[in-house]
């Protein structure tokens, strides 16, 4: 049964308290109508520290994703009269954690759904506990994350202290045994010496005593050999059960957990929320595994030991105790391998002759005391083929490598405040690399590596040793800067599309849209701050399969080529180019006004022609450029009212990040006084009046008393333009049509922009001073 289920068969006074937690921040509709979805996001709102500011993007994807689940609620009861006010209430809710958490202070949201839910949990916990009823630990299971594992821990320890005791037992009754053995034996050697003297009357009931003694001692021994029997096998049969558990939950641990960190921190290189300190819980279970598994594996020897002082054989002569012993070193040297994992990945677009990081740790390694002997750990860089012969074979070759590291090599070292064993690497660098040789249409870019970190260490006093590896997230080296754009089409298709188990580094050829799209708002808002819409991403559908007419792509599957290798239509860049350097030129420049939601973005020119042809004069709006790579284009509406009806949409010519460096795009929005509304109709000011350049930034003189000029855009030939009345301006450059041609004449055209140093001065005459920067 649920949380919120057992909370509403609360008695009165408390089911008063629970609503009572409830609010306007966080409203009891929210928590009724999506408790199930709240109850299985538990271990998310648990892993969020509401004061850590680290954890702030996870709580913002997570407040999103309630968010979107509260409007989907909401729209299903679209067509239900009867829950017309609960519709209310959700979007109400909805539109209340957008504006006042989403973007500015999701922690604080999930701070709030956390006291609720605790609160609610302590209040049924203690009903429950009251009522005497054992539902309680269920309902931890509800709260803590994975609880199960603690339990299962507890019960593996309870069964370690059990078979310890078990052996302590063994150990008495195999020394009583061995006493009474010696007994038996003391009385044969006395009956034999009496047997070889002289058969006196005295002697013969010596004898006879002797005989009784030794029967009776020969049936205590064989009880005894018979209770030793039975304790060795119960405790064998104990030892096998807490095998098979230890086994299981090591799968749980490695297999679940620790592979589904490997695989959020692999999509965490593509921007997904990372919760990186899932680690340290992680290391705990497996400290806890290592701790139980050397105890048993120390028992079992105990009782190999034992085994050998007083050999007796068990029925059937079969001896479980070597294949237990087998059993267990194979689940130590499993779980040592398998927790030597990288922390911190390096780079997976490295560039040579640059320096990189990348950190390591041993999850067991304070537990099973390596640190006593810090292992070294060298790293390598191998390609692909190489890392297929590493899964193949388990080892390397000795000097097989596809480049040269510097400063490769590095100690482990012990935290005792953290318990971590590890390394950090903080000044690698790629010197040199070797290249495969490329087939077909393949390039540099393609080609993956990976790094490959090595040790070697023992435990036991060396009883046991180790030799441990493990390959990084593929790389794509590069040279040049220009190289970054498809190395970064390649990584991030490799880490969304990876499955688990593959063959290094193997990715699908072709990837569902939806995958694709949820890939690339992953990445814009990861590096812009703000995800994609729907309509968004069906834009971005149209161009990435060169087809905007579609309106449903969700069936369609879009190819590695239609992805990063072939031209767009009639342009000579690829899909991903236009969108990577959309990404770059918003997060470089525009990371504010996206987020706001000032810039569209995503639209094209016919569709930003038909928007606009509607709206008042002097309407804008904001569009990435298709035929410029990272270029941002105004479009906006223009009446001339000197001649009837004379209406039309023009087109800036795209601004880039460097026009961006010289004269931010609030700016330039400012200088244009023919643009008066963001559309659909929100004064210009008002909607970017807070990214203007404040007046006292503006001086136009220096402390070293030359004159800063200061930029000004500028479009020549619109009358009525400050600037047209300044000399040497140019005149309008479009003949008698008294303004800009449409862009509805030509798809290519855009009116272009001049850019020119202004002066406020009085000391200077501005028009001679212009005319020298004309």
């Amino acid at each position: 049964m649920s949380l919120w289920n057992r909370a509403q068969q609360l008695p009165p006074d408390d089911l008063r308290r629970v609503q009572g937690i409830y609010g306007e921040q966080f409203p009891i509709e929210v928590r009724h109508y999506l408790a199930g979805w709240i109850e299985d996001k538990m271990q998310q709102w648990n892993e969020i520290d509401p004061d850590n500011p680290s954890h702030s993007q996870y709580a913002q994807s997570l407040v999103s994703q309630l968010i979107q689940e509260i409007e989907n609620k909401a729209l299903s009861y679209a067509n239900n009269e009867d829950l017309f006010l609960v519709r209310m209430r959700l979007d109400e809710a909805a539109t209340s954690f957008r504006t006042r958490y989403l973007n500015s202070n999701p922690l604080g949201l999930v701070g709030i759904i956390r006291q609720c839910l605790n609160t609610e949990h302590n209040l049924v916990q203690q009903n429950e506990s009251m009522l005497g009823g054992g539902v309680s630990h269920a309902t931890n299971m509800v709260i803590e994350p994975c609880a199960e594992i603690e339990q299962e821990l507890r019960i593996l320890h309870e069964r370690t202290r059990e078979t310890a005791n078990e052996l302590r037992h063994l150990e008495q009754e195999q020394e009583s045994f061995a006493l009474q053995y010696h007994d038996c034996a003391k009385i044969n050697a006395h009956l034999s010496h009496i047997q070889s003297q002289e058969r006196t009357q005295q002697n013969r009931e010596m004898e006879q005593s002797l005989r009784r003694r030794k029967e009776l001692g020969e049936q205590q021994l064989a009880q005894k050999v018979s209770g030793l029997l039975q304790l060795r096998m119960a405790l064998a049969d104990k030892h096998k059960g807490t095998i098979d558990r230890l086994n299981s939950l090591q799968q749980r641990i490695l297999d679940e957990e620790l592979i589904n960190w490997k695989r959020d921190q692999q999509m965490h290189g593509n921007g997904k929320p990372f919760n990186p300190n899932k680690l340290d819980q992680i290391q705990e279970w497996c400290e806890a595994l290592a701790e139980i598994i050397w105890l048993n594996r120390h028992q079992i020897k105990e009782c190999e030991r034992h085994q050998t002082k007083i050999p007796i054989a068990p029925p059937g002569g079969v001896d479980m105790l070597p294949t237990l012993n087998s059993h267990i070193t194979r689940l130590l040297s499993s779980l040592v391998t398998s927790t030597f994992i990288i922390e911190k990945q390096p780079p997976q677009v490295m560039k040579t002759n640059t320096r990189f990081t990348a950190t390591v740790r041993l999850l067991v390694g304070g537990k099973l005391n390596v640190n006593m002997t810090p292992p070294q750990v060298r790293v390598s860089i191998i390609s692909e083929a190489q890392a297929n012969a590493l899964l193949k074979n388990d080892q390397m070759n000795k000097g097989e490598q596809s480049g040269e590291i510097l400063n490769n090599t590095g100690t482990m070292e012990y935290n005792q405040t953290s318990r971590q064993l590890s390394v950090s690497f903080r000044n690698m660098q790629l010197r040199k690399i070797k290249r495969a040789e490329k087939k077909g249409t393949e390039s540099v870019m393609d080609e993956k590596f990976s790094l490959l970190f090595q040790s070697q260490f023992s435990v036991g006093g060396g009883e046991l040793v180790f030799q441990v590896w493990t390959l990084s997230l593929p790389v794509v080296v590069i040279v040049h800067g220009n190289q970054e754009p498809h190395a970064w089409a390649t990584v991030s298709w490799d880490n969304a599309f990876a499955e688990q188990g593959r063959i290094p580094f193997t990715v699908p050829e072709k990837v569902p849209w939806p995958q694709i799209a949820d890939m690339l708002d992953t990445k814009f808002k990861a590096a812009t701050g703000r995800g994609l819409t729907e309509d968004n991403l069906k834009f971005l559908a149209g161009k990435a399969f060169r087809n905007p007419q579609v309106q449903d792509f969700t069936n369609m599957m879009l190819s590695w080529s239609q992805f990063c290798k072939e031209p767009l239509s009639e342009r000579n860049f690829t899909f991903w180019e236009w969108f990577f350097a959309v990404m770059k030129v918003t997060r470089e420049h525009l990371r504010q006004q996206w987020n706001d939601g000032s810039i569209m973005g995503f639209v094209g020119r016919r569709q930003a022609e038909e928007m606009l042809k509607n709206s008042k004069s002097g309407t804008f709006l904001l569009r990435f450029s298709d035929s410029e790579l990272g270029g941002v284009t105004i479009a906006w509406m223009y009446e001339d009212t000197t001649k009837a009806c004379q209406r039309d949409v023009f087109m800036l010519q795209p601004f880039t990040s460097k026009a961006f460096a010289i004269r931010p795009l609030a700016d330039v929005i400012a200088d244009l006084n023919y643009l008066l509304y963001l559309y659909p109709n929100v004064p210009k000011d008002q909607a970017f009046g807070k990214y203007y350049t404040p007046l006292g930034e503006q001086q136009p003189t220096t402390n070293n008393g030359y004159v800063k000029p200061q930029l000004k855009t500028h479009v020549p030939g619109w009358s009525g333009d400050p600037m047209d009345s300044y000399p040497n301006t140019p005149q309008t450059m479009y003949g008698g049509m008294g303004g800009p041609p449409s862009v509805s004449s030509n798809p290519s055209d855009c009116v272009s922009t001049d850019q020119k140093p202004t002066l406020d001065s009085p000391l200077f005459d501005a028009a001679n001073v212009l005319s020298d920067f004309s």
